[in-house]
């Protein structure tokens, strides 16, 4: 009989799960999930291997696609999708699932097991050889992964794998393998538990770190992001004023002369730009970072 995938086998800490008590129960799924930080910390110099290898596609006008059957393409679509708002991107990371959108409302586990189309979305997505590809199983074993870095490898992407068990087939067919060992999960086999949260966290630090790297981050702040409600414009008003030293009318003017993009609207109102247009010639002659704008004018002062 081949060996377990590690997320497959059984955890001896569980082992009575349906005999405790409730509070004993959640203290034993909260001591497995506290395990989680610590192994994608080991993982931390390759996800920066991971990151620095992105960013320069991206800036040449590559994408960032996840592949993922499952919980995992799940987390791939929701990475993916919350992208756009915070950094005011469009199609700059695509997210692909196993069986299409159904599959993110309903269970379509059959998709999993079709190397075919996980090879044809790569295809009908266009990924190019610019593009950066990542490829995420708990496993590491799921076919329409494999069959999507494999086609992606083959077209000249760069692949990545995010996985939770070692010497995954995933791990083997990838340029890089981020190989986040979470070990058996509190019920054996449901990888939606502690190999997710993993994949979670992978996720969010390696778009998150390119996002910064690509100057869309002024110190820890979202200065890129789409204020498509209340609560984004409000927040974008108060990014102006605090990088500006703008009062909130000033801000409020700048911003709706701007489009509601707060990069533009501080460039406007520290350089003294007439229009929005002499804004952007500013910020890209700095290279799109709002900090070197800054610096610029603070020593101009």
């Amino acid at each position: 009989m081949a060996e377990l995938p590690l997320t497959e086998t059984e955890n001896a800490d569980t082992a009575d799960l349906d005999v405790l008590e409730t509070r004993e129960m959640l203290r034993r799924i909260n001591a497995e999930d506290g395990k989680v930080a610590g192994a994608v910390a080991l993982e931390i110099d390759t996800i920066a291997e991971v990151v620095d290898a992105i960013v320069p596609r991206l800036r040449s006008g590559g994408r960032l696609h996840y592949f993922g059957a499952g919980t995992s393409g799940r987390l791939a679509v929701l990475d993916a999708a919350e992208i756009p708002p915070t950094f005011s991107t469009k199609d700059l990371i695509i997210g692909h699932i196993a069986g299409g959108s159904r599959a993110l409302t309903e269970a379509v586990e059959a998709a999993e097991d079709d190397e075919a189309a996980g090879a044809s979305e790569v295809q009908r997505a266009g990924i190019a050889l610019g593009d950066a590809v990542v490829g995420i199983s708990a496993s590491g074993g799921a076919a329409y992964v494999i069959g999507a870095i494999q086609r992606a490898r083959d077209i000249g992407a760069l692949t990545i794998a995010i996985v939770n068990t070692p010497d995954s087939a995933l791990a083997a067919v990838a340029d890089i393998a981020i190989v986040v060992q979470t070990g058996s999960e509190v019920l054996a086999g449901s990888t939606r538990l502690k190999a997710a949260t993993a994949q979670k966290l992978v996720l969010n630090s390696i778009s998150t770190a390119v996002m910064v790297r690509l100057g869309k981050v002024h110190g820890n702040l979202m200065v890129d992001l789409r204020a498509s409600n209340a609560k984004l414009r409000a927040r974008a008003l108060r990014l102006v004023m605090t990088l500006s030293g703008a009062s909130s009318q000033v801000a409020m003017a700048a911003l709706e002369a701007n489009a509601w993009y707060v990069r533009l609207a501080v460039v406007q109102i520290v350089s003294g730009a007439q229009t929005p247009a002499q804004a952007a010639e500013r910020l890209a002659a700095a290279g799109g970072s709002l900090r070197g704008v800054l610096d610029r004018y603070k020593q101009q002062e």
